[in-house]
């Protein structure tokens, strides 16, 4: 039994050290420089303004949104074993170093920030790497003594993969029904044995999702929720047209231009969408003057801050950094340059 103890505490040891390497790797070898005064006079008053530095930093937790996608968009037709989850992972510790360097140049981050990007990382990182274990293990065999016939549970997961990957482009996870997806598949389960196996496996992690989500939520409500809306400047189109976009609202002429509020996340990629394809021009967001975003391609991208294969879909996603006078120009000619805009970083 002592020898029993004794492996199982090397082994709790070896996973802690496990998942305390990357944070140490970011906090030793990714700080980069600070940059100095780029000259830019915000146009939005203090209380509209939003430190630069987070459109950097907002794409961590971006990854972990992707992520999800892309395996919804795997066990679409497979199985969860076909993703690679050390390689997810992987993606989201070597993006975070690149862009913590570069938002040294941008003001820097607060020590609140980074804990907050260490803390959703290691919980990603522990995730997956059970996912991990269990999936290339007993759900392998599971798969395997099913054969290649799809049993019911895999579709049904597979669809509430694919509700829940869509679901936080928007809401953040802990406000999603863990116990719907878990009641779900007791209910639809058959007497199959992968049937058996999904619900009980997939039942214990959603079931283990909503204990931390209802904390993380708790928490939440305690110190408060960020801000869901943001200002901008957008010049080159009448007001009236901007009022017609839907989630814009119109405030006051500024700057030359006409200051509006959005909502944030993807519906205000939605609505740079919709400014760029009326001709429109940016002149300031938040009050900064650079930019987050990702695009698509069916090859690596030239200019790209980082860029790798996504899985699933067999193209590749590239972030980029543009002055935001430039942004709607860029997006309107990412089609002349094989790309599809994705996602939008706000502040």
């Amino acid at each position: 039994m002592r020898r029993v103890l004794r492996a199982l505490l090397l082994l709790l040891v070896a996973g802690l050290v496990a998942l305390a390497a990357p944070v140490v790797w970011i906090e030793t070898a990714c700080r980069g420089s600070a940059a100095g005064d780029d000259g830019h006079v915000p146009l939005l008053p203090p209380d509209h303004r939003r430190a630069e530095s987070r459109t950097l930093l907002t794409y961590p937790e971006w990854h972990i949104v992707h992520a999800y996608d892309d395996y919804a968009q795997v066990i679409a037709t497979g199985d969860p074993h076909d993703f690679a989850f050390l390689r997810s992972v992987a993606g989201f510790w070597q993006t975070f170093c690149p862009l913590r360097r570069a938002a040294a140049g941008m003001g820097g981050a607060t020590r609140e920030t980074l804990t907050t990007i260490h803390v959703i990382g290691v919980s990603f990182t522990a995730e997956m790497l059970l996912k991990a274990v269990y999936e290339e293990t007993l759900g392998r065999l599971a798969a395997f003594l099913r054969g290649p016939q799809r049993a019911r549970l895999d579709d049904l997961s597979a669809a509430q993969a694919r509700d829940y990957a869509a679901f936080l482009r928007q809401v953040p996870w802990y406000r999603w029904d863990f116990a719907a997806d878990r009641e779900a598949l007791q209910n639809s389960a058959s007497d199959a044995l992968r049937d058996r196996e999904r619900a009980l496996a997939l039942g214990i992690e959603y079931w283990a999702k909503g204990l931390y989500a209802r904390a993380i939520g708790a928490a939440v409500a305690g110190v408060g929720q960020d801000e869901t809306t943001l200002r901008s400047v957008v010049t080159g189109i009448a007001p009236d047209r901007l009022a017609a976009i839907a989630g814009v609202t119109v405030i006051a002429p500024l700057g030359g231009g006409t200051e509006i509020e959005t909502p944030r996340y993807a519906a205000y990629t939605d609505i740079l969408r919709a400014l760029a394809a009326a001709d429109a021009h940016m002149i300031e967001i938040a009050g900064n003057d650079e930019i987050l975003f990702t695009a698509v391609s069916e090859t690596p991208a030239e200019g790209a801050l980082f860029a790798f294969r996504r899985q699933g879909y067999g193209d590749v996603r590239s972030l980029f950094v543009v002055r935001v006078i430039e942004l709607l120009e860029t997006i309107r000619a990412l089609p002349e340059r094989g790309l599809t805009l994705e996602h939008v970083h706000d502040y």
